[in-house]
């Protein structure tokens, strides 16, 4: 008879902590999981999955537009703000079913509360203590809101899901991923949009081509770029009205103000300080290789050791930790070339190296680039682009990075990935036949480089 109660007691039920429960389990270990808010954490909840059935509603207007080029009109359309949101969420609320039955069904012992750390195998639900061999922490991350005056008056990307009513005029704050898909939602559903970032341009970390470019294209979107400013204060009117004023002296006024400035390891009374578990300065927790702390038995995955904040990242972690534990195997996660999509309007999806690093990295590299207007708005009348990118290391021929920005681009760069991942040379992407007509061709029909 074992001296715990558990043999892991996982704390949070999102994608990590889900997957390395049920894993798990399915190998004979008993388990608890732990969880004081929502079944599937962030990406569930009020992150990738509702993101992009918002993304998907806000595509509708345009694409009404664009069909009377291929000679389809309807009447006049309206948005109904309520029935996105409650459908949305009685979709969430089925996948919230759907995960406590995963769970379940698969052995796992189901605890509803905010488990603390209590010292390094026993952990506290309310008042009532559980012993185990070996801890998981898996809580995520919580959104970052800086401290200002009038910061009461914004929401942060938990709340814009359950809007009492959808603003006429919306103003995101942020350069990431959730700003700028928001933007992007906002806008295409119909409120006039501001988009402010701090720095000269959005979504740092990216290839700076593709950034230029998707900026230029979401401004296509009637979104109002404003860079290299950032509010000051906001004040907020009987009328409801919120007024940002900024740093540059302007100001503009807003019926909903987004933050989505960051997101931080949710790691607050969490019990980590009482047993000395090593965090860094935004409350990551440290790990090693194979996820464990600086106390041998608590273990961490996921978003709140802030080493790449995606689900597929943690659903990664995840599993190669209960492999290692418990399934006699030394595994690592690799996490080089990582697919990433960004679900603004139009996608951006991209995996390898960007120019700045390949060029930091290598001594000789080609530049390979398609700037286009798709087919489909030869008729439509849209003037958006899309923009394709590869990346080549010139001595070995090797693929170094692909990007791009256009529809879909998520769909098809995860297939580049699996290119890359496998070694590709630029020679095999030529000797590729396209599928025609696709915007996804392009990328085995370039055959000289841009520079």
């Amino acid at each position: 008879m074992s001296e715990f109660d558990f043999d892991l007691f996982v704390i949070g039920a999102g994608s990590g902590g889900v997957r390395a429960s049920r894993m798990a389990a399915a190998m004979g270990v008993r388990v608890a999981v732990a969880e004081d808010r929502y079944l599937g954490g962030t990406c569930v909840n009020v992150g990738c999955v509702p993101k992009k059935l918002f993304v998907y509603a806000s595509h509708y207007a345009e694409s009404f537009a664009e069909a009377q080029g291929f000679g389809l009109t309807s009447g006049d359309i309206s948005f109904d703000w309520p029935t996105l949101r409650d459908n949305k969420t009685r979709e969430i609320e089925r996948l919230n079913g759907i995960y406590n039955n995963m769970l379940v069904n698969s052995g796992c012992t189901l605890i509803d509360g905010r488990a603390t750390l209590v010292d390094a195998h026993t952990v506290a639900v309310g008042d009532t203590t559980y012993t185990a061999e070996r801890i998981l922490v898996a809580v995520g991350g919580w959104p970052n809101i800086p401290q200002f005056p009038g910061n009461e008056h914004v929401i942060s990307s938990n709340e814009v899901f359950f809007l009492e009513e959808f603003p006429k005029r919306a103003l995101v704050v942020g350069g990431g991923y959730i700003a700028v898909e928001f933007a992007g939602i906002f806008a295409g559903l119909g409120a006039q949009t501001s988009l402010i970032y701090r720095g000269d341009m959005f979504l740092r970390g990216f290839d700076n081509e593709v950034r230029e470019f998707t900026a230029q294209e979401v401004a296509k979107k009637h979104v109002d770029l404003r860079f290299n400013t950032n509010i000051e204060k906001i004040e907020k009117a009987a009328d409801g009205t919120l007024t940002a004023h900024l740093t540059d002296g302007s100001t503009v006024e807003a019926d909903c103000i987004m933050y989505a400035t960051g997101r931080v390891p949710n790691v607050a009374n969490l019990g980590l300080e009482a047993l000395g578990i090593e965090q860094g300065k935004n409350g990551a927790i440290a790990v090693n290789d194979q996820f464990q702390t600086s106390v041998p038995s608590v273990y961490a995955i996921g978003d709140v050791i802030d080493r790449v904040q995606l689900t597929p990242v943690a659903l990664a972690e995840g599993m190669v930790l209960v492999r290692n534990l418990y399934g006699n195997q030394n595994q690592q996660v690799d996490y080089d070339l990582i697919p990433t999509a960004v679900f603004c309007q139009p996608n951006i999806g991209t995996v390898g190296l960007t120019e700045e690093q390949a060029r930091e990295q290598y001594s000789n590299i080609d530049i390979y680039k398609s700037d286009f207007r798709a087919m489909k708005h030869t008729l439509s009348g849209s003037d958006e682009r899309t923009l394709m990118k590869m990346i080549v290391d010139r001595d070995s021929d090797k693929v170094l990075g692909v990007h791009m920005v256009g529809p879909e681009a998520g769909e098809i760069i995860q297939g580049i990935g699996i290119a890359l991942k496998a070694g590709a040379t630029k020679a095999v992407f030529d000797s590729t036949i396209g599928i025609h007509p696709t915007a996804a061709e392009e990328f085995v029909t370039m055959r000289e480089p841009a520079r």
